[in-house]
């Protein structure tokens, strides 16, 4: 509202805020108007509506003064508006996963069971301790089947030297055949990048069970739906370390330029 107007007996009144009233001018800073009477501000109501417009020149006399109010500017003093970007959170999804967990097997029972494995093996399947069994188990990709292999290392409970590797792939009824069978003394098998790697611990007459002379590792590759040997390779050990005595050699002093 820049300026506002209102009629009565005596003839029109208009207060505006940099205009005159009553005859009088009216100041920003604080002037007398016409009965000498100071207005703060420079707002003040120089004519009083009488009659039928009384209730008009009250309503504009209390806009007035909401006006005057705010420090004279005759709009509502406010700070600036916010420069400040708003926070917004993006809901974030994660996607499900689409990998099929991979089913256990009862591996002791496969074995057991499986005609392929030697009567001396599958009768010294025993718990070791209440009802944990020596027995290692990995399940991976080697066959390419529509499930993961099954690669079974029974060991000895005693020193856990391997006595048998044995592969298994599901048939399409859901029970597993024996597709890869080796028993010997210190054998163990994994899986590694497809391929089935069985390492063999090389033992001489006078060597411990911790301390073997050497190992065979050989890599098998499944074509042809069998396994060929793709890989082998020998490893001989030192016979020197290995005996538990001596210390550790003292840190050298670094190299300084």
């Amino acid at each position: 509202m820049r300026g506002l107007t209102g009629s009565g007996d005596g003839g029109s009144t208009a207060a505006h805020r940099s205009g005159t009233a009553g005859g009088g001018a009216v100041g920003r800073s604080g002037t007398s108007g016409a009965d000498g009477a100071t207005v703060r501000g420079g707002c003040r109501p120089n004519g009083w509506a009488t009659g039928s417009t009384a209730l008009v020149g009250l309503a504009a006399f209390a806009l007035l003064a909401v006006s005057c109010s705010t420090g004279g500017t005759g709009t509502r003093d406010e700070g600036p508006a916010g420069t400040q970007p708003v926070a917004q959170v993006t809901p974030t999804s994660t996607a499900a996963s689409t990998v099929r967990p991979t089913p256990r097997v009862d591996v002791v029972q496969l074995v057991k069971r499986d005609s392929r494995v030697s009567e001396r093996v599958r009768t010294d399947l025993k718990p070791c301790t209440g009802d944990e069994y020596p027995v290692d188990t990995s399940y991976g990709t080697l066959t390419g089947g529509r499930s993961a292999d099954v690669v079974v290392n029974v060991m000895t409970c005693g020193d856990s030297v391997g006595v048998g590797t044995y592969v298994y792939r599901e048939r399409s009824d859901g029970t597993y055949e024996n597709i890869f069978t080796t028993e010997q003394p210190a054998v163990y098998g994994t899986i590694d990048r497809g391929d089935l790697v069985v390492t063999t611990q090389v033992y001489e007459k006078k060597d411990a069970v911790a301390y073997p002379s050497g190992e065979e590792v050989v890599t098998y590759h499944w074509a042809d739906n069998r396994f060929t040997e793709h890989d082998r390779v020998h490893n001989d050990f030192n016979r020197a370390v290995g005996n538990g005595e001596g210390e550790l050699p003292e840190p050298a002093e670094p190299t300084k330029n």
